[in-house]
């Protein structure tokens, strides 16, 4: 029985680095969780709790933050574990639950990219179509088969790991038959939940870019065929919130265009890496280089909501407005303590 993983998102095998390589491993994934955890759980409360911000869009991104959180939690907090005590300390129910959880989050996280970017799609380039098709309603209905299909997909999770038990008497999540048969396994992920969502997403911004940016064209024909659907013209208000809307809507554009590509760089190592593995006979398990892929993979769940709150002025004052909204003291006077509309509570 081979029980070294091709390379997990926690740490399933006996750590045999440094002291140097544990404190780095350890301090530097327990940051970036933090960081994510705290980030992914704002864009929830932040959706959630603002009216104004329940849109198709961020009904994706609601559920990609989700996405992230499975993974920050179920990878990279075991991974700290991992790092500190050196072998698997999660038990027999944590060996065949967290890698369902960890593929469960990774594989979600590819297709509400997909989902969103075809929303945008949708609304830049076939405007009075977005009208009937993208609604939040809609976008549930989506988000709930991705969630649904790829739950079924990952049960199988639960039948290819288990706790083995390693020369030097320790524990380890590892696999139950030879790495080698995991092979088509790790092919079909590449191919399903990486490669055909990226391509997908790349192809639909390819479509984006056409119309925004090399088309000059093309906003002055959107506006005409606002206005040949019962639109007024030639109103300062409308023009006004005509031009509003398109930055707003180019904005949202740029910044989930931002998303993908971080998304396509910092998974690359980790999805090159695991079917690689399956190929060599020796797999490639230099300590360094994996804590770089998982760092990769955990910086990608980590680091979505900086960027909402560095490209999205929306998204920047429901943050800011959540912060201060939860610092405010609860005997303020209680026209200083109205947050998104919500009635002052009573002083105790």
């Amino acid at each position: 029985m081979d029980g070294h993983s091709n390379v997990s998102l926690s740490h399933g095998d006996t750590t045999l680095g440094s002291l140097e390589y544990k404190v780095v491993s350890a301090f530097l994934v327990l940051l970036v969780c933090t960081v994510g955890i705290v980030g992914n759980v704002m864009v929830v409360l932040v959706v959630l709790t603002s009216r104004d911000m329940h849109t198709p869009t961020n009904c994706y991104l609601v559920s990609l933050a989700l996405a992230d959180l499975i993974v920050l939690l179920a990878a990279g907090l075991p991974n700290v574990s991992g790092s500190l005590v050196g072998h698997w300390i999660d038990g027999h129910a944590g060996c065949v639950g967290i890698p369902d959880f960890q593929h469960l989050g990774i594989h979600v996280s590819s297709y509400f990219i997909l989902a969103f970017t075809a929303e945008r799609y949708i609304v830049i380039c076939h405007p009075m179509r977005a009208q009937t098709m993208c609604t939040v309603a809609r976008a549930k209905r989506v988000i709930a088969g991705i969630w649904g299909v790829t739950s079924l997909y990952c049960l199988l999770w639960f039948f290819l790991v288990d706790l083995n038990v390693r020369d030097n008497r320790r524990l380890e999540c590892g696999y139950k038959v030879s790495r080698g048969l995991y092979l088509p396994i790790y092919l079909l992920d590449f191919t399903i939940f990486f490669i055909t969502p990226l391509l997908g997403t790349i192809m639909l911004y390819g479509f984006i870019g056409k119309i925004l940016f090399q088309s000059p064209l093309s906003q002055e024909a959107w506006q005409k065929e606002r206005q040949s659907h019962g639109q007024t013209e030639g109103a300062p208000s409308n023009c006004s919130r005509s031009k509003s809307a398109t930055s707003s809507r180019n904005q949202a554009t740029r910044m989930l265009a931002v998303v993908v590509l971080l998304f396509a760089v910092l998974w690359t190592p980790y999805r090159t890496l695991a079917p690689l593995n399956s190929f060599l006979a020796q797999p490639f398990l230099d300590p360094w280089v994996l804590l770089f892929c998982r760092t990769c993979v955990y910086t990608n769940s980590a680091v979505n909501p900086v960027i909402y709150s560095l490209m999205s002025q929306k998204f920047r004052a429901a943050f800011l407005k959540l912060c201060w909204c939860r610092a405010l003291p609860r005997r303020l006077p209680k026209e200083l303590r109205r947050c998104s509309g919500a009635p002052a509570r009573s002083q105790v």
